[in-house]
């Protein structure tokens, strides 16, 4: 099933919801509906940033150089460095998505590209400061290493599924 089908079947089982919604209780679905409007026009300059930088990552970067950095033929360099560009990346989770389903299609190797994802997620390079204040050095250095490396063994264990 492609993408845009999968978006117009999300959208139907919201309408859905929105429709039981609203014969249950009308003013608390167009709350609902005020509420996801504004969350939509929240996060729009944030989705046009992400698919405006997927524009230029995939102008600017040569498939031939993701490959030869992300991809299967140093399986161990690719899986740090997949690890190691999450880490230092700054954004919600679902900035991710469309800069790796583009390292995918330029010939990224898919663990290094799991790795990519996790580590986005979860490990916080770039917002290490503010974590080490609030929580110490110590412990931030210490989760920000184990996130980092178990991002990296998650994306060896997905290889192996693949």
């Amino acid at each position: 099933m492609n993408i845009i089908k999968i978006g117009l079947l999300y959208l139907f089982l919201v309408a859905l919801a929105y429709c039981w919604s609203f014969r249950h209780d009308r003013q608390q679905a167009a709350t609902a509906i005020k509420i996801g409007a504004k969350t939509l026009c929240n996060l729009l300059p944030l989705l046009l940033a992400i698919f405006a930088l997927v524009g230029l990552f995939k102008e600017f970067l040569p498939p031939k150089m993701i490959e030869t950095v992300l991809g299967e033929g140093n399986k161990s360099l690719s899986l740090l460095l997949g690890g190691l560009f999450g880490a230092i990346s700054i954004g919600p989770p679902l900035a991710s998505y469309p800069i790796a389903g583009s390292l995918l299609t330029a010939g990224a190797w898919p663990p290094a590209v799991a790795a990519f994802i996790m580590s986005w997620i979860s490990v916080g390079i770039v917002t290490l400061p503010f974590e080490a204040k609030i929580f110490s050095w110590r412990f931030a250095l210490i989760r920000n290493l184990l996130t980092l490396i178990t991002s990296m063994l998650a994306g060896l264990l997905l290889g192996g599924l693949l």
